[in-house]
């Protein structure tokens, strides 16, 4: 009941850019926001472009704008793998070529390049690591998922890999139109230059900034201030995750059942064909009968092919759901880091009044010794006032330090999230609706059919 409401509040509550920000109530991970990420752009870039607001396609320096992007086609290959073992793969040619033909570096970037799938899952690890604020957009499905029986769920199957040719290019698209993503350095070698990317990615540290999953698990469960909305958020999180695999999972029964309803048609085409043999007068129009039966039967091919391409933009905000979660665990770790700076500074502020006034508020075994062995000198508890009072001070610039982290993380994602939101609503209502016309226009052509045969049994 508690998701349920937290969702329904998150759809429901206009989002007022700041509300329920409060220092020390605000935050991610330990990164402090997309200003002080160390990415190979300027930082005042990134600063300014996630600052202001803007919708998937806006956006004046997006790459989208500059470059066109496409994943043209796929090849299977034969090579050997990291333990010198024969393998299989696909590869996926992507094309660029600059909209403005004058630009200075259209003579040096090639036409199209060839790219592994792994190689996009290093491109977007990057990318959710280097920008803990963004709502990432996820990649097409390594494996298929959700499939009716008749489907191949072969990843090398021609229908699968070109179904996950388009979502790559999808998530290029998605990446190179975003206000930020889209200024990276890293994307633009990825699409633009053979060799050298990875040694770029690497060099960007990227991977000693990934937080643990077991720190990620600590945070979630001990941080005692979370902001409210990314609470509501990540719940949202949970439920749109489930609804969607419901509705994945009752449309592929449907297909199954819609399959073998159509192929029994045929059935309908082998008997009136049968038929027409022994009849004179009849023969004719059984025949037709049977022939558009037959027609209406191998239909169904195409159209549940057509009802994977509408299944796979749902998969995506299937997996747009996860990227939601990925920003609310960031935000736990930065509270956290903020909580624990925190109280390590109301420790150390204890510690120095205890010493200061020689009374103990807490048992302790630094109380028990001071009984057993008797109390320090005045010099030694000097030099530990002093100890103390640096520690204080560099423990309050510590908790400033991440409180400012924290406030500019909510902001930050928030603004992303808010962008987020007005993509989902707009891409999912068009999904939506398509899917509802492409089986409206399925019940039309089984009318037709029958219509057809009805003439042709008239004309008996």
């Amino acid at each position: 009941m508690m998701a349920d409401e937290a969702g329904q509040r998150w759809r429901e509550e206009p989002v007022v850019e700041g509300e329920g920000e409060s220092e020390g109530e605000s935050g991610g991970e330990d990164e402090p926001g997309v200003r002080a990420q160390p990415q190979p752009q300027p930082a005042q870039d990134r600063t300014d472009a996630l600052g202001g607001r803007s919708t998937i396609m806006e956006g004046k320096s997006c790459l989208l704008k500059k470059l066109e992007i496409s994943v043209s086609e796929a090849e299977k290959r034969t090579g050997k793998n990291a333990m010198n073992m024969q393998e299989i793969y696909t590869v996926y040619l992507i094309e660029t070529r600059p909209i403005d033909s004058q630009s200075e570096d259209e003579n040096s970037v090639p036409d199209s390049l060839w790219r592994r799938y792994s190689e996009f899952e290093l491109l977007r690890n990057y990318l959710v690591i280097g920008y803990p604020c963004v709502v990432v957009p996820p990649l097409p499905e390594k494996r298929a998922e959700f499939v009716w029986h008749k489907l191949s769920a072969d990843n090398m199957d021609p229908d699968f890999v070109e179904r996950r040719r388009i979502g790559l290019e999808n998530f290029l698209l998605r990446v190179a139109s975003h206000s930020v993503l889209s200024l990276d350095t890293i994307l633009y070698l990825f699409l633009t230059q053979e060799n050298g990317w990875k040694e770029a990615v690497n060099d960007s540290g990227f991977q000693a900034k990934a937080d643990s999953r077991l720190k990620a698990l600590n945070a979630t469960f001990r941080v005692k201030n979370p902001e409210k909305r990314f609470v509501e958020l990540k719940h949202y999180g949970d439920e749109l995750q489930s609804v969607i695999s419901q509705l994945l999972r009752v449309r592929a029964r449907v297909a199954d059942r819609l399959y073998g309803v159509y192929k029994v048609h045929g059935n309908y085409g082998r008997v009136f064909s049968e038929w027409s043999a022994i009849e004179k007068e009849m023969g004719d129009g059984l025949q037709s009968a049977g022939h558009h039966m037959d027609v209406y039967a191998a239909s169904i091919d195409d159209i549940l092919e057509e009802e994977e391409h509408y299944a796979d933009q749902l998969k995506e905000y299937l997996f747009f759901a996860e990227a939601l979660r990925s920003v609310c665990r960031k935000h736990e770790l930065q509270q956290y880091d903020l909580e624990m700076a925190a109280l390590d500074l109301t420790s150390k502020k204890q510690q120095k009044e205890e010493l200061a006034t020689g009374t103990v508020r807490t048992f302790s075994l630094k109380g028990m010794t001071s009984k057993l062995f008797g109390q320090e000198t005045a010099e030694q508890r000097e030099a530990k006032l002093k100890l103390l009072e640096e520690q204080i001070v560099d423990g309050e610039e510590l908790v400033k330090a991440k409180n400012l982290e924290c406030e500019d993380f909510v902001t930050n994602a928030w603004t992303d999230i808010e962008r987020f939101k007005e993509q989902k609503n707009k891409d999912l209502k068009e999904a939506l609706i398509s899917y509802a016309v492409m089986q409206i226009s399925m019940c039309k052509k089984g009318i037709q059919v029958w219509t057809n045969a009805k003439e042709c049994f008239s004309k008996m």
